[in-house]
């Protein structure tokens, strides 16, 4: 495995990925491991409603989960949706529209309510965004927020990204760019960083595995808490993907190459925390 350079921890002398999962059973149960979902525990598709996880995923968080202190899916998916490939695994945590919902453990979904007065404006943009956006657009409506993919139609990217910018603007939203989709949000102070901020304090490690641009805020979040923390010990793992890779690669202390190894990445690490 390459070398992880663990940021602002010290003593500053980088781990391999071998000493890393070695440092972590000693602190499993003080440990926290975040994964992103598309492009992380699951390869992008151009359907997005068809997307499932990875071969070995479902088994190794199902193993990890009583090893660790939490394990937390952390996506731009709603709970909901989250919940149909991991509600039935006890000990896990969905935070889905990057935190603006959760559930724990199974548990009801809750909703950040200063997001629900957007439900109706989230509505009528994504059917706005059927009647004017060209074909081969998608408009992917999620309740709190509206995805406009243009992956099966790359040609489309500036008109798409161009006429995402003005509605939002339009209509006081916020935007988060992401591999070939831009996504429409509500103006809430709500993002991955936040939620691995909350969830870090007081445990003794964390890794966050993710593959886009916003989990290069839960990369930071982890910096935070070893900057603040020097017995924290924080993993930042990137997996890598043909569009944003190069930059969260460069925020990450390790890359690994697909979803699938992921899968087997996880395995692996069932036996060397158990």
């Amino acid at each position: 495995m390459p070398p992880l350079n663990l940021g602002n921890q010290q003593p500053k002398t980088p781990l391999n990925a071998d000493q890393a999962w070695r440092a972590t059973a000693d602190r499993a149960a003080e440990t926290v491991l975040f994964f992103d979902f598309d492009g992380t525990l699951a390869p992008v598709a151009d359907d997005p409603t068809q997307v499932q996880p990875a071969p070995k995923v479902l088994a190794a968080i199902e193993t990890l989960a009583p090893i660790v202190r939490r394990i937390a899916i952390v996506s731009a998916r709603p709970v909901e949706f989250l919940r149909e490939h991991f509600g039935g695994l006890s000990g896990v945590d969905l935070y889905g529209l990057y935190g603006l919902e959760h559930s724990h453990s199974g548990g009801a979904t809750v909703t950040e309510p200063a997001a629900l007065p957007w439900v109706p404006t989230m509505a009528e943009l994504a059917e706005r965004g059927r009647d004017e956006l060209p074909p081969g657009t998608l408009v992917e409506y999620k309740r709190l927020s509206v995805a406009l993919h243009w992956r099966t139609a790359p040609q489309l990217a500036a008109t798409v990204e161009q006429w995402g910018r003005d509605q939002a603007e339009r209509l006081g939203l916020r935007v988060q760019v992401g591999r070939m989709v831009l996504e429409i949000k509500p103006p809430v102070d709500r993002d991955k960083g936040m939620v691995i901020d909350e969830l870090v304090q007081g445990v003794r490690a964390a890794w966050y595995f993710g593959d886009d641009v916003s989990d290069i805020k839960a990369f930071a979040a982890l910096r935070a808490r070893a900057a603040a923390d020097p017995d924290f010990l924080g993993v930042c793992v990137a997996v890598a993907n043909p569009e944003t890779g190069d930059e969260v690669a460069e925020a990450a202390d390790l890359t690994i190459d697909s979803p699938a190894d992921l899968g087997d990445f996880l395995t692996e690490a069932t036996h060397r925390l158990a």
